[in-house]
């Protein structure tokens, strides 16, 4: 592409960023206990796979209608709000095909698998990335055109390495992949216009820069509420992944991770010390949080649950959070693009 048409792309950065914290109160002990997956007015089930023995890959669902959605899924367990003009279908009732369809207007536009069973052939959850590499091409530079108008996605080396963009038949995929098993975690895929909406890398672009609608206030309370109920679902995937109990939700940690999420947000800093109500002990202590241990995890301007959650996998200190087997209890809360884990011992 030469300089004259370079000329007049316009630039679009993303930062993000993330910090976690660890506290145990004085002569605290550890005992093991086996937990069961919860979350509010609602009790995981020991069932059967409500997954069909199908064929039909999971990405073939982008572009068709709720119908087919059901078809192959069955009704899904909870509906979340989002920020990009979906609706989120959480299927969790099974933690080995753990997905979330994203449906705008009665069509499917971005799809996302973290459950191993999900079949997305000839990709998989816990395929080696030398093997992904024998399939598609990864790239710094990802160039796309929606309704003539012209985006190149630039991603950082990093970016290359654990979350690559790429194009499969006629849709896009993020693929995330966990650099400490050099396996793949989960694959979101999308459409171009979703892709855009997103925007989850740095971005240049000629034309028309398809945006999101502005959302209201009220519905900003119900994204909140479904990303931080992503993140425990997605947070137990991992643990039982890894062989590990899952964490029950607590809803006053949540209370208080909240509360730090939006003070962040409105004070416009980052840290686990917030300047009026102090560290992770002292939030919790005030928010009546019966404890033995606590670890915080706290990301900000990730683009949803989804990117914050991987991101902390990959980052070795709230990989160690996510994956600590002592831990039984999480509350999650979310202000806008501010995220913060309070997981706790309970006594």
């Amino acid at each position: 592409m030469g300089k004259n048409i370079l000329s007049f792309f316009i630039l679009v950065t993303l930062v993000s960023v993330l910090a976690i914290i660890y506290v145990q109160l004085p002569g605290a002990t550890f005992q093991t206990t086996s937990t069961k997956l919860m979350i509010p007015e609602m009790v995981e089930k020991e069932t059967e796979s409500p997954f069909p023995k199908e064929t039909r890959k999971m990405y073939e669902l982008i572009g068709k209608d709720r119908e087919e959605v059901i078809k192959l899924l069955g009704q899904p367990r909870r509906i979340d709000a989002s920020e990009y003009d979906y609706d989120w279908w959480i299927y969790n009732e099974s933690i080995t095909n753990y997905c979330q369809i994203g449906i705008e207007n009665d069509k499917v536009v971005t799809v996302y698998v973290m459950g191993e069973n999900n079949e997305i052939a000839p990709f998989h959850i816990g395929q080696t990335r030398n093997t992904l590499e024998t399939i598609v091409d990864l790239s710094d530079k990802v160039a796309l055109e929606v309704d003539k108008n012209l985006y190149q996605f630039e991603l950082t080396k990093e970016e290359v390495d654990t979350v690559p963009l790429i194009q499969y038949k006629n849709i896009w995929a993020q693929i995330y992949i966990d650099k400490f098993s050099g396996t793949i975690s989960s694959i979101r895929f999308l459409d171009a216009e979703t892709l855009v909406k997103i925007r989850p890398y740095e971005l240049v672009y000629r034309g028309n820069l398809i945006s999101a609608k502005e959302i209201a206030s009220k519905r900003w309370y119900e994204i909140e509420k479904g990303k931080a109920l992503q993140i425990l679902d997605m947070t137990n995937v991992l643990r039982e992944r890894n062989g590990l109990s899952a964490v029950n939700w607590d809803e006053s940690a949540a209370v208080v991770a909240y509360d730090h999420s939006r003070e962040m947000f409105e004070e416009k800093y980052f840290s686990h010390n917030s300047p009026t109500y102090g560290d992770l002990a002292d939030r919790l202590v005030n928010g009546g949080v019966d404890f033995r241990v606590a670890g915080e995890n706290i990301a900000a301007r990730y683009v949803d649950a989804i990117s914050a959650v991987e991101g902390w996998l990959n980052s070795e200190g709230h990989r160690t959070t996510l994956l600590n087997k002592e831990f039984t209890h999480l509350g999650v809360g979310v202000y806008e693009k501010y995220y913060t884990q309070n997981f706790i011992k309970a006594w």
